[in-house]
């Protein structure tokens, strides 16, 4: 009896060693919906998507392994991340290897949906003029008098901007300038669709790469920000440009009021994964391009940023708290509408892809008659 016992733990052992719990599989994670219900995904491949609890308890039975308890929303999950990242590496290893073919938990891609992967992070922080062409292009905006001929007419630059500066900018030295997004009244889910608020003609798109924070941050030197890094996804900075129908007159402050630009309802669609950093490299390659409709309108790498993102995240730490989930939007490349004086209109869609992530749809549509 006792042989037969140790030849039973032996071989349990040899199986649960057998499932590696090392990054050995890149994967994806995803809020998402099936069959009427919302649950946080591993996607592998881009082809499956595995509703994690299912798969944690199918594993851990199949495989003799101990049970831990994998978070079923987002933010949790990432706080929770050091402590259950090698058992998510084990759920990617043995999926990988073992196909989970019609399991109750495993998906294809086109029979879920996908939601915005963090509903709703503590903060959601937006950063300015971050790519020197865009921020160029932006005040390369004339008053209509000195437009050439032929050209549609353009604004002044917005007072205060100065776009001569950027080749003095030392961003040791020099501050960013960010602005906040309400996360429950802005963002939506990938695929969702922006309506133009009524008499609003200057809706504009803006491509920016994600940077999610894993772990509670202040006072954070540009040295270590990276281990304060969960990873990486997609968002839309949606932005109103003006014209139309006047807002409220701004008196006292010159330029741009930034709340009525930024800060609009359903203007921050976002995801639709979220790419661990370890299965990213240097986030600085990552290729971004935003296409109107398939056309290419922005097309670059973070690696032109003017604050990259120890000078974000530093910078950031100084000024408030930043926890897990939180999100750093970190700017836009050039070819935005504004630059182009070429905006959005009904039934145009916008696609942002980044490379190793995956592509942003957002559907644009006129206001539906008859609402508020």
């Amino acid at each position: 009896m006792r042989i037969i016992l140790s030849v039973l733990c032996v071989c349990t052992g040899l199986l649960a060693a057998a499932v590696s719990e090392n990054p050995d599989t890149p994967f994806k994670l995803a809020t998402f919906e099936a069959n009427g219900k919302t649950a946080v995904g591993m996607v592998l491949d881009d082809r499956i998507v595995l509703e994690l609890a299912g798969a944690n308890a199918h594993l851990a039975k199949q495989a003799k392994l101990p049970p831990v308890r994998v978070p079923g929303e987002m933010r949790e999950l990432i706080e929770q991340y050091s402590n259950i990242n090698k058992r998510l590496y084990q759920i990617a290893n043995y999926y990988k290897a073992n196909p989970p073919g019609k399991l109750p938990f495993a998906f294809t891609v086109d029979q879920i949906a996908y939601k915005a992967p963090i509903q709703y992070p503590w903060n959601l922080l937006a950063i300015a003029a971050n790519y020197p062409s865009h921020a160029a292009g932006m005040g390369a905006q004339r008053p209509a008098g000195e437009q050439p001929a032929g050209q549609a007419a353009r604004p002044a630059p917005p007072a205060g901007f100065d776009p001569t500066a950027i080749s003095r900018i030392n961003p040791d030295r020099d501050a960013p300038i960010f602005f906040a997004k309400s996360p429950r009244s802005c963002i939506i889910d990938p695929g969702a669709t922006y309506y133009i608020p009524p008499g609003r003609e200057r809706i504009d798109w803006e491509g920016e790469l994600a940077i999610i924070i894993g772990k509670q941050a202040r006072m954070v030197p540009k040295g270590q920000t990276h281990d304060y890094v969960f990873g990486y996804s997609i968002m839309y900075d949606l932005s109103d440009r003006g014209g139309g129908v006047p807002r409220r007159t701004v008196t006292m402050f010159p330029g741009a009021n930034w709340f009525e630009g930024k800060s609009i309802d359903r203007g921050a669609p976002f995801g639709p994964v979220i790419v661990p950093k370890e299965f990213i490299g240097n986030y600085e390659d990552l290729r971004l391009v935003t296409k109107i409709n398939g056309e290419v309108m922005q097309d670059d790498r973070p690696r032109s940023m003017i604050w990259k993102e120890p000078h974000m995240i530093s910078y950031l730490s100084e000024i408030l708290t930043l926890y897990p989930g939180d999100v750093i939007s970190s700017g836009t490349p050039a070819g935005t509408g504004m630059e182009r004086q070429k905006f959005l209109k009904a039934d145009d869609v916008v696609s942002i892809e980044i490379e190793k992530i995956g592509t942003l749809t957002t559907h644009i549509q006129a206001w539906p008659k008859g609402t508020k």
